[in-house]
């Protein structure tokens, strides 16, 4: 059985930087592609980004474009999640989830596994 953990999450000024990771055991990342979502109090789980099994293709939200990065380490079977210039609305519990299914996609139902998640917390 797959199990994906996140780490790296913190309270953080706004305008400063953190890197989020998601470390995956039980199955080799190379052959899933791995998406980040995040939830806030009182909302829905929402898409922040994803990147595909090579790492070659992303997509992300309109709302970190430009500010987030996701990037993915195979051989160490770790997927990573770069957010600057953080804002306090990006304070949420951020996911790592992996898909099997081809190509990327948004939707979490697209994703066979999910990690507990990580607080993120931005501070104004």
């Amino acid at each position: 059985q797959m199990q994906l953990v996140e780490s790296g999450g913190r309270l953080v000024q706004a305008g400063g930087s953190l890197r989020l990771s998601c470390a995956a055991s039980g199955r080799a990342l190379s052959n899933l592609g791995m998406g980040w979502f995040r939830q806030a109090p009182g909302k829905e789980r929402e898409f922040v980004g994803v990147i595909n099994r090579s790492g070659g293709v992303t997509d992300y939200a309109d709302s970190v474009k430009g500010r987030f990065a996701i990037s993915r380490d195979n051989a160490k079977n770790t997927a990573y999640l770069q957010m600057n210039s953080l804002k306090p609305e990006d304070t949420a519990v951020y996911y790592c989830a992996a898909s099997a299914a081809y190509g990327i996609s948004r939707l979490p139902n697209r994703y066979n596994y999910w990690g507990q998640g990580t607080q993120v917390t931005v501070s104004s």
